[in-house]
């Protein structure tokens, strides 16, 4: 009766939320106050006349702007009514800024403009190859359109990241990653200056819903793997930093594929004062499950309804809403599995069949005001009250009866790979009964001002956690009639997890930050220093991170940038930091602390008269009191006190540009080791469980040389095998290697309709474009590792059996911009 209100409950929330958002959207169109901005149209164009489609425009100094359509044509509007400095970009043209003086033009709040943007082979490039990278810091920019031709099988925009230098993931059902030795706890992610969390019980892939970032309305996008700037929190690995746009006409977008679909809608008022940007989606990995080894009825379902709300309430103020609510549900009956492994010399296959359910519900709400306060162009100040709730359900109850078989190895036998000898039968039941209720609220204060050559930033949070959960989770091991761990006189359980906390954690920070360039005769300096400090009340600690970073830009050299960065990141616990592996709280936990030191060029060079840039990073960080952990899948498990410390070191290289003329492509090479020392042991350094050695990722894009309408676009993803071991045991954790992940994506798209030569019927002449895409996930067919079920036989002897992650699929979509 309870779990049918509580749904029923669910339902009504995300009913009224969709209403309300629809009804939004409805009254967008009305006529609100009068407000005079100007708006500013026009086209891109190349030299000879030809249309540049995704060209940046944006109006310097403020978060105004957009990207030319498929005909070069744009729209925006802004406040500013004396100098208004457009620059405009994109990959394989000089960048250009352009002074517009609305008292020239006759009517001063319609203005249109042509601009034509010169190749970057006519032009020296040194403008166009600094466009990637925030200057006097550590963050590059990534183009968010990239991420709709990217093939990718969890769907979400963090496929585009993990592309990026510095960046791990062996898992196409996540949307997680690790950043240089660091878990998938250690990333921040903004949306628009807001912290974004994800559920916390979250132990597998499958289980993932849907990103929170919505892709249809990403604007702009910035992204550190370490050595970022102070404004930025308390996180130690990475930092991802994205813009919802400020839409300035109507437009929108729709797609649907075998795993899911989304509709998104933006607009303003007529007077522009007002503006909507809302997006709804729905995924299913059902298809995509069904080729995993384990078989049985799987129906996950993911959606969200996600909105950003803008009102300008004059040429100073404004005021805004992001909105987000989240219904993830993951059901499963599983049936039977079967499974090979180890080698030619020693082949050994498991049976297993099942018995029961999983049902887990994960439901997230998300929601921020902010008000914004800009008096004049070199000042800015910003106050924003958010809050984040998640309520989170885990129940199975799952009875597995195997058999554990020698195979016959045995090239010339007419029973080769055949089961020969039993070694193994038993019976194990996983029981859980898990649930979360967590809540965040926080209130930001946040000041920018430039006063000639410095741009200062400062900052202050108050942030309050509240964290209620219950454990009940055990494991029975049956082998051959006797329960393990083995007693003569009584019945043990494999593993129990029993607990039930009520957790409060409070905490402050304070911030601030000066960057200052100067240029010199022999060259450019930009430093940027800052100092962060945070207090958190569980265990009162202060902690006090100093932060600094240099770029100079040698005038002998007009293609070369040097890097550095060094400062203290440290990290206080959340949540999951404060429980053990046994499911026990411990508030003393201290923040996990590092420093980090970061150096790295940029060379940018010509090569078949197109634009490319090379680029290397060599990083070493210093860490300690660290939380040990253990990863399962992606389900991270910590020891719950500080027992280690460690460190990180490695060199990045990244190689991006023209590989095809007007496209752009990438690739990456990583030699990372990261290692620490664990209290209480007799082993010394041991690998931590993220130390991948050796990582190359690429994302390569073509067309047909007559027709551009036809491209293809393929990834290539391969990581050295991660450490892992037997559960429980501290001194051989990090003792085996799991196979390397080597994953291949192919997907190509056909262009049926690109705004050049409009529909001849009736029903898509409203169409801006049209396309279709067939996507082909795991080319290659390659069976990877993501975790291990850990099975003992009546000898005693422990396997490793592998859980190998999704197969060959194909999938369909097609996606419409109007």
């Amino acid at each position: 009766m309870t779990s049918k209100r509580s749904n029923k409950l669910v339902c009504n929330r995300i009913s009224r939320q969709f209403f309300i958002s629809a009804a939004l959207l409805l009254l967008s169109a009305g006529t609100l106050a009068a407000q005079n901005s100007i708006k500013i149209s026009g086209q891109i164009h190349e030299k000879d006349g030809s249309a540049i489609d995704l060209a940046n425009i944006v109006v310097l100094g403020t978060s105004n702007g957009t990207t030319s359509d498929l005909l070069g044509n744009f729209r925006l509007s802004t406040t500013r009514k004396t100098e208004i400095l457009l620059a405009i970009s994109k990959v394989g043209y000089a960048r250009q800024e352009v002074l517009v003086e609305p008292s020239k033009y006759p009517d001063p709040s319609e203005i249109k403009i042509d601009i034509t943007l010169l190749s970057s082979v006519e032009s020296v490039s040194e403008v166009v190859i600094r466009a990637d990278r925030d200057p006097g810091t550590n963050l590059i920019r990534i183009d968010p359109k990239a991420v709709s031709n990217l093939p990718n099988a969890s769907g979400s925009f963090e496929g585009i990241v993990k592309t990026m230098m510095g960046v791990v993931s062996s898992n196409e059902l996540s949307s997680q990653y690790s950043v240089r030795g660091g878990n998938f706890d250690e990333n921040l992610v903004y949306v628009n200056d807001i912290e974004i969390y994800r559920p916390f019980l979250i132990r597998s892939g499958q289980q993932e819903g849907l990103s929170f970032i919505n892709t249809d309305m990403v604007s702009s996008v910035l992204f550190s793997a370490g050595g970022f700037d102070a404004r930025y929190g308390d996180r130690m690995s990475s930092v991802l930093d994205i813009r919802y746009r400020k839409p300035t006409f109507f437009a929108g977008s729709s797609s649907l594929s075998l795993m899911g679909g989304s509709l998104h809608l933006e607009g303003t008022s007529r007077n522009r004062r007002f503006s909507y940007l809302t997006g709804i989606r729905y995924k299913s990995n059902k298809y995509l499950l069904n080729s995993l080894e384990t078989k049985g009825d799987y129906n996950p379902k993911f959606f969200d309804i996600q909105t950003y709300l803008t009102y300008d309430l004059s040429d100073e103020w404004e005021l805004s809403f992001l909105g987000n609510i989240a219904d993830n549900r993951y059901d499963f009956i599983p049936v039977d599995r079967e499974t090979s492994f180890g080698t030619v010399q020693d082949a050994i296959q498991l049976k297993i069949w099942f018995d029961g359910k999983e049902v887990d519900a994960f439901t997230t709400y998300t929601g921020a005001a902010t008000a914004t306060y800009h008096p004049g162009e070199k000042l800015e100040m910003k106050w924003i009250a958010s809050a984040f709730r998640t309520e989170e359900t885990e129940s199975f109850d799952i009875q597995g009866q195997y058999l554990l078989n020698e195979l016959d190895k045995r090239l010339n036998s007419d029973n080769f790979a055949d089961s020969i000898l039993n070694i193994g039968i038993g019976t194990f039941l996983d029981h859980a009964r898990n649930k979360l209720k967590a809540n965040v609220f926080s209130v930001d204060y946040k000041g920018k001002w430039m006063p000639g050559h410095h741009a200062v930033q400062w900052g202050a949070r108050y942030q309050y956690n509240y964290f209620t959960d219950k454990i009940e989770e055990w494991t029975m091991m049956d082998s051959a009639g006797y329960s393990l761990p083995y007693s003569d006189s009584l019945v043990y359980l494999w593993q129990t997890h029993f607990s039930e906390s009520d957790l409060r954690n409070p905490q402050a920070t304070f911030y601030l930050r000066d960057s200052w360039d100067h240029t010199f005769q022999s060259g450019k300096l930009i430093l940027s220093g800052g100092i962060r400090t945070t207090h958190t009340w569980i265990n009162k600690e202060w902690l006090i991170s100093p932060r600094i970073s240099v770029s100079f830009l040698p005038s002998w050299e007009n293609d070369l940038q040097f890097r550095f960065s060094a400062g203290a990141y440290h990290q206080p616990a959340l949540f999951k930091e404060f429980r053990n592996l046994e499911g026990m709280m411990n508030p003393d936990v201290k923040a996990q602390k590092s420093f980090h030191l970061v150096g790295g060029t940029d060379y940018y060079f010509m090569a078949w008269n197109r634009p490319f840039k090379f680029t290397t990073e060599l990083y070493y960080k210093f860490m300690w009191d660290l939380i040990p952990y253990e990863v399962d899948n992606v389900r991270i498990r910590y020891y719950g006190d500080n027992l280690s410390r460690g460190y990180a070191a490695g060199l990045d290289f990244k190689v991006n540009g023209e590989f095809v003329p007007g496209i752009e492509s990438w690739a990456n090479l990583s030699v990372m080791q990261t290692q620490e020392d664990i209290e209480g042991d007799t082993v010394g350094f041991i690998p931590r469980p993220t130390d991948q050695r050796v990582n190359v990722a690429l994302f390569f894009q073509d067309y047909l040389p007559n027709n551009r309408s036809y491209k293809a676009h393929l990834s290539i993803l391969f990581g050295s095998g991660l450490p892992f071991g037997p559960i429980g045991s501290q001194e051989l954790k990090s003792s085996l290697r799991i196979p390397p992940y080597r994953r291949v994506d192919l997907g190509f798209s056909k262009i049926l309709i690109d705004g050049n030569k409009p529909s001849t019927k009736k029903i898509l002449k409203d169409f801006e474009s049209l396309w279709l895409s067939l996507e082909v996930f795991n080319l290659l067919g390659i069976n990877n590792t993501m975790s291990h079920i850990w099975i003992k036989d009546i000898s005693n002897n422990l396997y490793a059996i592998p859980n190998y992650l999704t197969g060959r699929r194909i999938n369909l979509k097609l996606q419409a911009n109007f």
